[in-house]
């Protein structure tokens, strides 16, 4: 047996037991939750008229993920739809991993009939997060559900227990069936104005119980296609605390815009008379002002819901502007880890590269499109994020999206942007349409830094807020107007970009970003799972 005698040998032995130690520990500190869905068709009544919706173990919306920073989350998805099918993740960071983000890009589809398990670990991430249907129009027909991430018991949160913890999913809806829309779509035509607004899957009676004096939690999710939405609760404050895994300054609001995509949690206190009180949704910027309504039921009560629905905002976009503003991050409260979230720096930390996102719209063949840059993004018969990986040339080109606009006419391209890892990026959405918009980034959160009207120039850099801006992964972009954006590109992946209005994304306005490490190290990113679906030019390979 050779001996270990030199210095340098015993240090590395002993840094292989501490690292085999952490890992142990580690592996003993995250558990894992299990969960085992099958996804049917199903008839559902949201607008008291029969159509198909998808369900989740026959539920819709779906059942809701409840979790602990850094759980490991197993879920077993059967499609038994007669048509491919996918779930993606909303705000979960999917760290090192974007093999399991569910998206076009990055996974195969479950194929009618079969299974995937998706081995998700929410690293990192503490928030209000939700899941929904990536493929085809499914999300007009539902499959989406709230995704609830809690801190850990021994790292602080900056407000005491609430009573209760309550998710609304909030979103326009269509009685029209989803495939009908789909087909709208691929015809070239713009989708019509929807029906209705639902809560938790109702545009009216979903009530929720209160003691009171108590406080209680309502994370609020906009699981909607396209329209902003204003919430409010009759004679009831709400209390910011939480913006999609961020704790935000203690604002107190009247109502509050939540964006397509977006996720708000609000602390509201049951301290008025003892009656059922209304808890309203309405549509923001649009001439047809669609409204539905919740109950607030006090547990002794005396009196059902009265009075007139409370009114709310409708096209004024200066007062968005100004709320949007006003949701910083909390620099005194710890995050997912037991630090203050404000010891990241992101105000110091030097520009590597300023990319330029300009979305439009405009007919290609005859057919309505959407583009960024004046590239609509075309699928490929193959993940882009697999076909990397098994280096199948001729699918995707990096580079193919440039990172300001080209003054091209729109025109069709598979688009990926290329990036290092480690870079750190400012990104500025630029909307010169009459429209607000909404955009994504999986993988990732990001410092909104500044929004404004006009034309973003570089001397819009003096009016950003580099000390408490609130970190989030999908904003608004308000009419003719530009919003900025910081993010450290610290997830090596592929990742989508996109608009959140689901038609425009449907029709090309989204690319992916590639972020990239040589290295090749299970350090920068996981391996592809053993159970990878395998698809297109990928088909009859094997993984590990």
């Amino acid at each position: 047996m050779k001996l270990i005698n030199k210095p340098s040998q015993l240090r590395a032995l002993f840094c292989s037991i501490l690292l085999l130690l952490e890992f142990a520990f580690v592996a003993a500190e995250d558990p894992y939750r299990f969960f085992d869905w099958t996804i049917t068709y199903g008839d559902i009544y949201p607008l008291g008229v029969k159509q198909q919706g998808i369900l989740i173990n026959g539920q819709f919306p779906g059942p809701e993920i409840y979790s602990v920073t850094n759980d490991n989350l197993i879920i077993n998805v059967h499609n038994n739809l007669t048509e491919p099918f996918l779930l993606s993740w909303n705000g979960v960071q999917q760290r090192r991993n974007s093999y399991q983000d569910g998206v076009y890009g990055t996974t195969c589809p479950i194929p009618p009939g079969k299974n995937f398990t998706y081995t998700l670990q929410v690293k990192d991430q503490i928030g209000s997060f939700f899941y929904f249907p990536s493929l085809a129009f499914h999300k007009a027909a539902g499959g989406f559900g709230a995704i609830k991430i809690l801190s850990r018991p021994r790292i602080p949160v900056p407000f005491p227990d609430p009573a209760g913890d309550f998710s609304l999913l909030i979103g326009d809806w269509y009685q029209i069936n989803h495939k009908k829309l789909q087909s709208v779509l691929d015809f070239g035509h713009k989708l019509p104005f929807p029906q209705a607004v639902l809560i938790n899957g109702r545009p009216s009676g979903t009530t929720f119980t209160a003691i009171q004096g108590k406080t209680y939690r309502l994370r609020i999710s906009n699981v909607g296609l396209q329209n902003t939405l204003n919430f409010r609760i009759q004679g009831h404050d709400m209390k910011l605390v939480e913006v999609e895994g961020t704790h935000t300054i203690q604002t107190t609001y009247s109502s509050l815009d939540v964006h397509v995509g977006q996720s708000y949690s609000v602390l509201i206190t049951a301290d008025q008379a003892p009656k059922d009180y209304y808890i309203v949704v309405s549509t923001r910027f649009t001439n047809k002002i669609l409204t539905s309504t919740a109950i607030l039921h006090y547990s002794n009560s005396l009196q059902s819901v009265s009075g007139p629905i409370p009114g709310g905002p409708t096209t004024q976009i200066d007062w968005s502007i100004k709320q949007a503003r006003s949701i910083r991050t909390n620099l005194t409260a710890s995050g997912p880890r037991p630090n203050p979230q404000g010891s990241y720096h992101y105000g110091l930390i030097n520009i590597s590269r300023t990319i330029t996102l300009v979305s439009s719209a405009a007919q290609v063949n005859g057919k309505q499109r959407y583009a960024v840059n004046s590239i609509s993004f075309r699928p490929v018969d193959t993940p882009l994020k697999l076909a990397d990986y098994f280096n199948i040339g001729r699918v995707f080109q990096v580079g193919s999206i440039p990172d300001s606009p080209s003054g091209r006419p729109m025109y069709l391209d598979t688009s990926v942007m290329g990036a290092d890892f480690r870079a750190f990026v400012e990104i500025v959405f630029q909307n010169h349409e009459n429209i607000i918009q909404s955009w994504h980034i999986d993988g990732y959160s990001f410092w909104v830094v500044g929004m404004d009207g006009g034309v973003w120039t570089p001397n819009s850099r003096n009016q950003y807020n580099l000390r408490d801006a609130v970190s989030r992964s999908t904003t608004q972009v308000y009419p003719k107007s530009w919003t900025a954006i910081y993010m450290a590109l610290d997830n090596v992946g592929m990742w989508n970009v996109r608009s959140e209005f689901w038609a425009r994304q449907y029709l090309g306005q989204q690319f992916y970003l590639r972020v990239y490490s040589p290295v090749g190290s299970i350090r920068d990113e996981y391996p592809i799972p053993k159970n990878a679906i395998l698809c297109g030019k990928v088909a009859g390979r094997t993984t590990r």
